[in-house]
């Protein structure tokens, strides 16, 4: 008799965009620098801005390894938080920051995000990420 196999998991993707009234470089600095990160978000951040070394953030939350890293334009991280399904690979997460007039657009692709808790993460990208973000560069 043959086993029923488990359900295969189901991914979306999640894209986002958003302007902010800085240079690319500030908004590359601000998500990738763990000191900058903590200022923003009042939370623990880890890691630094190299090719392979690991990070976290949001109190360790959530955690990942840089992957691709161009000052002022990409950042691409593979990317899980705690609640992560056990059996789900690593999400990829890519930022792209474009001059636009008068600062900064930042679009967002978050890649192989387990589709159960796809929501979640979607309102947590702008409650805990663009929210913030918009206060720390209004300063």
């Amino acid at each position: 008799m043959q086993k029923d196999s488990p359900p295969k998991q189901k991914f979306v993707t999640i894209r986002q965009s958003v302007f902010f009234r800085v240079s690319p470089g500030e908004v590359f600095e601000a998500l990738i620098d763990a000191d900058k990160r903590r200022q923003w978000t009042g939370q623990r951040a880890t890691g630094d801005s190299k090719v392979g070394s690991r990070f976290t953030t949001t109190d360790g939350y959530i955690f990942g390894k840089n992957l691709e890293l161009e000052k002022g334009k990409v950042i691409v991280q593979e990317w899980k938080t705690k609640e992560w399904p056990e059996d789900a690979p690593f999400s990829i997460v890519k930022f792209m920051m474009k001059m636009e007039r008068g600062g900064t657009r930042l679009s967002l692709v978050h890649s192989k995000v387990p589709a159960k808790i796809a929501d979640y993460i979607k309102s947590g990208w702008v409650e805990y990420n663009w929210e913030p973000l918009k206060k720390y560069f209004a300063w």
